[in-house]
């Protein structure tokens, strides 16, 4: 037991091998607080071979790896009902959406399988993991179930004013179907990337300023005089990169239609990157996922860890925690 060790039980035994002890469940041998602590170190990042050794000083005996799965799998119910919970009470006004890939065993063969995710900024500016659904991050018809999924689980569309997402084939177009009173914000990094790989390497960095000038000008108004600088300047040289961004250029811009100090949050799919880079974090150690149940229940206990960390630093607020801004705010 914790912090005792072992404890040798004498369970009487009558002649028909009827009696059952109600004080301890068949077969187990260990308690449940044990088996709530193998969880949480394996879900915080450590294998399951080195969960059986730390096993060793816990319960005077090392336990299989199998044994340590068996115990997360207990997990599943929790995390499938978290996944898939309502979604009638949140009043989610933007959305970022992605799809992060992972190697996982699928019957017996490891292929690489997307996991599309979506986080929702409510009305206060709290960002939420309000999805997360195995699916072809590429697909158009994948992204139509999945909208449909969220708002099937009380996600209401109407609320929706902009989906912040990068240039993944037949997104956008989806998006604004099933959300018609929402606008597109296009990733500023994702579409400069596109734009430089069409440019010399000779050229690349004052392209890149350029770049610059037009996605952090003041106004929509000069980014729209800055663009034309652009054009005018690198059109005859670079047709190609000039027309990537102009054909991109108009949901570039969505984000100044919104309050000022959001601009920074919305204009780029940062947030929603960042959630993806510790989810790749997580699953390293494992190189291949065991399955997608396993593989919700690692996302699971990363994305609420993520939701704590950001309920300090809301949308559009980030900048109010700083002790610079609240020194600036008194001295003016």
């Amino acid at each position: 037991m914790k912090g005792i060790g072992g404890v040798e039980v004498f369970i009487p035994r009558d002649r028909l091998g009827q009696y059952q002890t109600k004080v301890l469940p068949r077969y187990q041998r260990y308690e449940e607080a044990i088996k709530e602590d193998l969880s949480l170190m394996f879900l915080s990042g450590i294998s399951t071979r080195t969960v059986g050794l730390i096993s060793e000083r816990l319960l005077g005996r090392r336990l299989s790896h199998a044994e340590v799965s068996l115990a997360n799998t207990e997990l599943t119910a929790a995390v499938e009902a978290w996944r898939t919970r309502d979604l009638s009470l949140l009043s989610v006004k933007y959305l970022y959406l992605d799809g992060v890939n992972f190697e996982m065993r699928v019957c017996g063969n490891v292929q690489k399988v997307p996991v599309l995710v979506a986080i929702g900024v409510d009305v206060k500016g709290i960002k939420h993991v309000v999805g997360m659904q195995s699916g072809d991050k590429e697909s158009a018809s994948n992204w139509r179930e999945f909208f449909r999924d969220l708002k099937g689980r009380g996600l209401k569309g109407e609320w929706v004013q902009l989906g912040i997402m990068d240039g993944l084939s037949g997104l956008e177009k989806v998006f604004e179907e099933e959300f018609p009173k929402a606008a597109v914000q296009r990733c500023h990094v994702h579409v400069a990337r596109n734009v430089l790989a069409k440019v010399p390497m000779k050229q690349k960095r004052e392209v890149a300023d350029d770049l610059r000038s037009i996605f952090y000008a003041s106004s929509k108004t000069k980014a729209q005089s800055q663009w034309e600088i652009f054009q005018k300047k690198w059109e005859s040289d670079f047709p190609s990169a000039t027309k990537c961004l102009a054909q991109s250029l108009k949901s570039c811009l969505t984000f100044y239609n919104y309050p000022e100090e959001e601009w920074i949050s919305i204009r780029t799919t940062n947030l929603i990157e960042r959630l993806n880079k510790e989810f790749k974090r997580r699953t390293k150690p494992m190189e291949i996922v065991a399955g997608e149940a396993s593989c919700y229940r690692l996302l699971a206990f990363v994305a609420v860890k993520m939701e704590l960390a950001w309920r300090t630093t809301p949308v559009g607020k980030v900048c109010r925690t700083l002790p610079w801004f609240n020194k600036f705010t008194q001295n003016t």
